[in-house]
């Protein structure tokens, strides 16, 4: 069996195991990132479902991803193929011998209906909440290692492109440029619609780019994601045209060092509400507090949003194996606003910055 079979299988006793502790005989999946997580499996969302009971796992697809799985799927995952994916998980619950079933939250509630509709009286069939997330956010080492091959990619086009940007570009330009750079460098795909906020626009925390000119004296927030061997990253930057206004400056400056004790203190142990406290009690004690407005991070991997989330209302624990944003921001409105957003690997001694490549001392573009 080789690695890659015996980490899916891992994975999936993993996920039995703890479908036992819940006292459920079983889990039906259908969402995209969790079925590519248990199985390897890169259908998406509405492409197929995936049937785990104590003992056994089954995927369930269509035709059109046979000749690509029906020799893959790792050692213990059956596949089925056929267009009735319900009615076939329905089968599969049933010859398990599942009478106790969960599915994900986030399950749409129209294969939800179908789904329920089909199960026999005796089954029950009751929501989950982050079953399989919650095991996807302890990353293993070949994950780290996809996660750094993204932070690459994205180090080296976000600063190829500050050789490139100037006054006079739009939004719009800058980043279909981003885009283009990031694929140039390795990368697949966007994880999100790259962000480019310019001037007063910068003040927006998520500002699509639009035709707007960059202008002297304004602050750009440029907010990228891009996968790499289907991991992304998730990095921001501000940055100057030319000289900008005194208290811009200055809340760059208290962003900045928000983000640096962010980042100092992310070890293992500690609790997620802990690190956004660290920066946003910095903020708060610099005359800011109400103007940012969002959490200090979240995990990140296969989905550009994945668990634990650094906030005030979190209690979850930083693990090693996480990889987290810290991404501080002030939004002052009609004015401007900064963001700078690093991607962390939490270590077993506490952690690795895998955007270090990307200055983050203010740059200031003269062009």
């Amino acid at each position: 069996m080789g690695y890659f079979e015996k980490r899916i299988e891992k994975r999936i006793e993993k996920l039995q195991k703890l479908l036992k502790n819940l006292e459920l005989d079983g889990l039906i999946v259908t969402n995209g990132s969790n079925m590519d997580y248990l199985t390897g499996f890169s259908g998406g969302n509405g492409d197929g479902v995936l049937v785990v009971s104590l003992a056994d796992a089954v995927l369930i697809t269509d035709a059109r991803y046979e000749n690509e799985y029906v020799d893959t799927l790792p050692q213990g995952v059956g596949l089925s193929i056929t267009r009735g994916y319900y009615e076939e998980a329905v089968r599969k619950v049933q010859a398990m011998g599942i009478k106790k079933l969960g599915f994900e939250a986030d399950m749409p509630f129209a294969i939800y209906e179908q789904i329920e509709d089909l199960l026999p009286m005796k089954v029950t069939f009751d929501a989950i909440p982050g079953a399989v997330e919650a095991l996807r956010e302890v990353k293993d080492e070949k994950e780290a290692e996809a996660l750094r091959k993204a932070a690459e990619a994205s180090t080296m086009a976000f600063n190829q492109l500050m050789k490139e940007i100037k006054v006079g570009m739009t939004e719009r330009e800058v980043a279909n440029r981003l885009d283009a750079l990031q694929k140039e460098y390795g990368a697949d795909k966007p994880s999100f619609d790259t962000i480019v906020a310019s001037g007063a626009r910068s003040a927006m925390a998520h500002g699509t780019a639009t035709d707007k000119k960059l202008e002297k004296g304004d602050l750009v927030t440029i907010d990228f994601g891009y996968y790499v061997d289907g991991y992304t990253s998730d990095v921001t930057r501000t940055i100057a045209m030319g000289d900008i206004d005194p208290e811009l400056k200055k809340i760059y400056d208290i962003v900045l060092q928000a983000n640096k004790d962010g980042i100092d203190v992310l070890k293992p142990g500690l609790s997620t509400s802990e690190v956004d406290a660290v920066t946003r009690d910095y903020i708060t004690e610099e005359g800011y507090g109400q103007y940012y407005n969002h959490s200090t991070g979240h995990g990140a991997g296969l989905d550009i949003h994945e668990g634990p989330i650094l906030s005030t209302r979190s209690s979850d624990e930083v693990v090693a194996g996480n990889l987290l944003t810290i991404e501080p921001g002030i939004y002052l409105q009609g004015k401007g606003g900064v963001r700078i957003e690093d991607d962390v690997l939490v270590t077993e001694d506490g952690h690795e910055v895998l955007t270090s490549g990307i200055p983050k001392e203010l740059l200031i573009i003269e062009r």
